[in-house]
């Protein structure tokens, strides 16, 4: 009997643990069932390592290209056992296709040796074996691969999305010549002029402090944890910015002068040199790999940096494969989203998994494995409004229209020039930065996804913001390509801002938002928005002052669209001087803004004039 029962226990505990087993294989990833992963420290020409972490498939049966991403916000999970990463899950498509995956922590971030430097410019003439720049980073990483890594079949592609996407195309400079397909994905260009921290050189304060109270903390030694996040005691980012005070106040209340390229950045209130040199488009000389662009329509970080980037590298490269991808979508939407909306809009469909499966996927497979058909189009482009995609054989498209859309009296728009006999006729509003308008309705910290195309009816009831609706469109409008302001302004300042917003305003028989429950009807959905800092009116490099009462011509150039007003329905734009905190503060004196105090700041009335002489238009490319 003891015999029994002592052979019915191991029965039981065999049992058991052949389901534990069996259970535990099948909360596996995919990832874990079909690859392994390897850590490893290359040493680059200079004799810095970098830490890389290779997730390679378990099937020998065949070679794989290599795919590689830097990155400076962590190459982990560390530890050869530990798969359980999102990145990877984020690429499925690209994960069931099998790639050798490979990340790396760039030099000075993470566990990676050497000195981080943000937005590293790159050293066109090198003169030593040993300077060194992402470019050669790349180029010495993948020569270390190509050489190391078992079962590679020659060929290696880069990625990467905002800052990765950077170092994805800083990578495509002088590269490898195993490198062959590179995709920088709303990459960062030029920090000053378009991309994330400023627009034409007024300052985004959110993005800026909440990056860098985290991102630029002081590494000591090799680290595999994020900083902690920065305590701000409010959910409230409006009354948190405003209570601050001038950017100043942020290193006497929070930052203690420990955040090094927030300091440099206040050290640099101009585009001088040091903004100048991390201009990304001037180095895009000598590109081989072929390339694929892709960015967000409504990307409120680096929809500049995606269109920069492909201009540059098309006007520089006439011979380059290539190619540009605009969709509907947010800072990374295409794979971090099904593409299907953002906020309350609609996009009438899963644009997202549409990019994947028939751009991305096929890019990679054509030049990394030939797999199908060089049958990429130039522009593959999604038409907001009319929710569907196109394909150009240029970008913008050849052969527009073009429309001029005035400001007329009566706040109306019309595309007609003003007919008005007083060459002065304007209209005007008091700004004042101890009020400034939100650019958000929404109580946050951060900058919500959706504010890029959010109802602007909370704006348009403010006295300080001036509103100017056209008729109702009787035939459909679509717009391609950049839109460009030229408006007349004065001021009783010497230095403020003109924000400038472009709205299509919804019928207002549209029916509620089923998924949101929103009410659509004369919803002014924002299109495209942006700032002009006048005294940056002739010169980036050498502000000058506003003449006071005079008036001065102030032309700034927007993001692309590709957009449809539909039929019905009406075309508004909407004119302020602040959009706070993702506009800083100007104290409407012609001054060193990151050095201005309280006492500075003065209201100031703002006059936008709208006559034959002063003509305040915006130039619409029109598609035929």
């Amino acid at each position: 009997m003891a015999l029994l029962l002592r052979y019915r226990l191991i029965i039981a505990i065999v049992g058991f643990l052949a389901f534990t087993a069996l259970y535990a294989q099948s909360e596996k990833t995919y990832l874990e069932k079909h690859y392994n992963k390897s850590e490893h420290r290359i040493t680059m020409r200079d004799g810095v390592n970098l830490y890389t972490v290779i997730y390679s498939p378990k099937d020998r049966s065949t070679t794989y290209p290599l795919m590689l991403w830097r990155t400076p916000y962590s190459a982990g999970p560390y530890g050869e056992n530990n798969y359980r990463t999102s990145r990877l899950e984020t690429w499925e498509h690209l994960v069931r296709e099998k790639f050798i995956f490979v990340f790396q922590d760039v030099r000075g971030r993470f566990m990676s040796g050497g000195e981080y430097v943000n937005m590293r410019p790159h050293i066109q003439v090198k003169q030593n074996e040993k300077d060194i720049d992402e470019s050669s980073d790349t180029y010495d990483t993948i020569d270390w691969l190509i050489n190391n890594i078992p079962n590679n079949n020659g060929r290696a592609g880069m990625w990467g999305i905002s800052y990765p996407g950077f170092y994805a195309a800083m990578g495509a400079i002088d590269a490898h010549p195993a490198l062959k397909a590179v995709s920088p994905q709303a990459p960062i260009s030029d920090w000053f002029i378009g991309d994330d921290f400023h627009h034409n050189g007024a300052f985004n304060i959110p993005l800026a402090f909440n990056f860098f109270s985290v991102f630029g903390v002081k590494r000591e030694g090799l680290v595999q944890e994020w900083p902690p996040r920065f305590d701000h005691g409010t959910p409230d980012g409006y009354r948190f910015f405003l209570e601050m005070g001038p950017l100043r106040n942020a290193n006497k209340k929070y930052l203690k002068n420990e955040i090094a390229f927030w300091d440099d950045m206040m050290a640099h209130p101009n585009y001088d040199e040091f903004w100048q040199s991390r201009r990304t488009t001037q180095y895009f000389h000598n590109v081989k790999p072929a390339v694929m662009v892709v960015g967000g329509w409504f990307d409120s970080e680096n929809c500049y940096g995606a269109l920069e980037t492909y201009h540059s590298i098309e006007s520089k490269n006439p011979d380059a494969d290539n190619y540009l991808v605009m969709g509907p979508w947010f800072h990374g939407g295409w794979v971090r989203s099904d593409g299907s909306h953002l906020g309350n809009i609609e996009f009438g469909g899963l644009t997202g998994e549409y990019y994947k499966e028939n751009i991305e996927l096929p890019f990679f497979n054509y030049y990394l494995k030939d797999k199908g058909s060089k049958s990429f189009p130039e522009a593959h482009v999604f038409e907001t409004g009319g929710n569907k995609w196109h394909t150009f054989d240029s970008w913008p498209p050849a052969g527009m229209g073009e429309k001029q859309l005035y400001l007329q009296a009566d706040k109306k728009l019309a595309f007609s020039e003003p007919t008005t006999k007083s060459i002065m006729a304007s209209d005007s509003y008091i700004s004042d930065p101890a009020t400034p308008v939100p650019y958000t309705a929404e109580v946050t910290l951060n900058m919500p996804k959706p504010f890029v195309v959010e109802d602007q009816r909370f704006a348009s009831q403010r006295p300080d913001v001036l509103v100017y609706e056209s008729d109702t469109l009787t035939a459909d409008l679509t717009i391609a390509g950049p839109i460009e302001v030229e408006l007349y302004g004065m001021t009783t300042g010497t230095d403020c801002d003109f924000i400038v917003k472009l709205i299509d305003v919804l019928p207002g028989e549209t029916p509620d938002n089923a998924r949101t429950g929103a009410k659509m009807g004369h919803y002014q959905m924002l299109l495209r928005g942006d700032v002009m800092r006048s005294k940056y009116r002739h010169s980036y490099e050498h502000p000058r002052r506003m003449p006071p009462g005079s008036p001065v011509k102030i032309a700034f150039t927007m993001n692309d669209v590709l957009h449809t007003f539909k039929k019905g329905h009406r075309l508004m734009v909407q004119i302020q001087s602040t959009w706070f905190p993702y506009v800083d503060l100007n104290p409407q004196k012609f001054i060193n803004i990151y050095q201005a105090k309280e006492k500075d700041f003065s209201v100031a009335e703002q006059t936008v004039l709208r006559s034959g002489k002063y003509p305040t238009h915006i130039r619409l490319n029109t598609l035929q």
